[in-house]
């Protein structure tokens, strides 16, 4: 790993909030100066300063490739993670550049960053003396390795599969993903009393619930209305109707959380309606969760249509889990009477259960993006397409 002289640290510093294509057309300044390589951790820096703030912060701090920077969780993900888990030990197979482990350390006496790349190791090493994480143990060697050679017993593995393929395409399937967790399961439960593993928002839950087939718990973590990971909690002897938590951690650092299970969901009866006072949107975890009758039994919410995953009630509900609108009418997909309700041209428009797309909308209406008018095309419980007309509730859910 390279140490940065005062100078280079300067330059760094100097110029982190430069654009770095500028930058390298102004190397010839400084002859003296690595100025490819630094720029490089400007743009990693630059990348890290809203998802890694603690680690943007430190001027010492070292930052591999941005591919590794744009791959690893962020602070707010990673810190939900840790609370969730505590003990004496901890190994993190996966380890990355070590925001997991870093957040982990602070709720287990040790943890063990098993990382493969030795460069990647020895740059979350470094970083980890920096950052004053003192119970981190790096070690530079893969997840199968480790566990052949480990001779302890953890309290919980924690692993984050890389999830791409040999040349570099994004995959998502668990035994597509690297270390392969289902081939690596007797061997994870030797080791350790629980297994935690992060898998990619796009891998189906009931797919992974089958594959695995030992999951205690299931958490899908959305950050501000944007699905991040899915976390299964994985003990030999699980349950075979695991809780799972639909999280949303809004910016202002406080969550949405809701918690079912999959029997509890297919048996909870739900009511429909047409659009009434009030519409709701969920946020981006319940409906990877699949808590759509979840949620309108605990809210005291009507749905529009079995698959249109839109709510509605005649008084406001606060504390929704979502987006909450004020209806101001329904009408029918036809170009003139939407066009007559909006005199500026300009709405934001969503599609829920509706045969076309928002492109194909805003391309037969002419309708721009933006203002305050909130247009949701979706099929009501009469099998009918619908536009319904809204303004937005201010909310922390954005």
């Amino acid at each position: 790993m390279k140490h940065y002289t005062p100078e280079e640290k300067d330059f760094i510093k100097q110029h982190q909030h430069r654009n770095p294509a500028e930058l390298m057309l102004q190397a010839g300044r400084y002859p003296q100066l690595p100025v490819s390589e630094l720029v490089k951790q400007i743009q990693a820096r630059q990348k890290a300063t809203d998802k890694l703030p603690t680690w943007a912060a430190h001027p010492d701090v070292v930052f591999p490739t941005t591919l590794s920077v744009e791959q690893t969780s962020s602070e707010a993900t990673a810190a939900y993670k840790a609370s969730l888990v505590k003990g004496k030990l901890l190994v993190d197979l996966t380890g990355g550049f070590g925001v997991d482990s870093f957040f982990f350390a602070k709720h287990f006496e040790q943890v063990v960053h098993v990382e493969q790349n030795s460069g990647l190791s020895e740059i979350a090493a470094y970083n980890f003396k920096l950052l004053g994480a003192a119970n981190i143990n790096a070690v530079n060697t893969t997840a199968e390795d480790f566990l052949q050679g480990f001779t302890g017993h953890a309290d919980v593995l924690y692993l984050d599969p890389a999830r791409r393929g040999d040349r570099q395409e994004k995959v998502h399937l668990l035994q597509d993903c690297e270390p392969d967790v289902l081939q690596l399961l007797p061997l994870l439960f030797e080791k350790a009393d629980a297994v935690l593993l992060k898998t990619s928002p796009m891998l189906d839950i009931e797919l992974a619930l089958e594959q695995l087939g030992a999951v205690a718990q299931v958490w899908v973590i959305a950050l501000h209305n944007e699905c991040k990971e899915v976390l299964y909690m994985l003990q030999p002897q699980a349950a075979t109707n695991p809780e799972r938590h639909a999280i949303n951690l809004l910016p202002d650092g406080s969550s949405q959380v809701l918690t079912f299970t999959k029997e509890r969901e297919e048996q909870t009866i739900v009511s429909f309606a047409d659009p009434k006072a009030y519409l709701y949107e969920p946020n981006a975890a319940i409906l990877k969760a699949g808590a759509y009758r979840s949620l309108a039994s605990q809210f005291g919410l009507y749905k529009l249509h079995p698959n249109s995953h839109l709510y509605t009630s005649d008084q406001l509900i606060p504390g929704f889990p979502g987006r909450s609108f004020a209806c101001q009418g329904v009408g029918r997909y036809h170009k003139k009477e939407i066009l007559a309700r909006l005199p500026q041209r300009k709405a934001n428009i969503t599609v829920r259960n509706f045969p076309e797309s928002v492109a194909d909308i805003r391309k037969k209406t002419g309708i721009k993006e933006g203002g305050a008018d909130y247009l949701f095309f979706t099929t009501d419980m009469h099998q009918k397409p619908i536009v319904v007309y809204c303004r937005k509730v201010t909310g922390p859910s954005g």
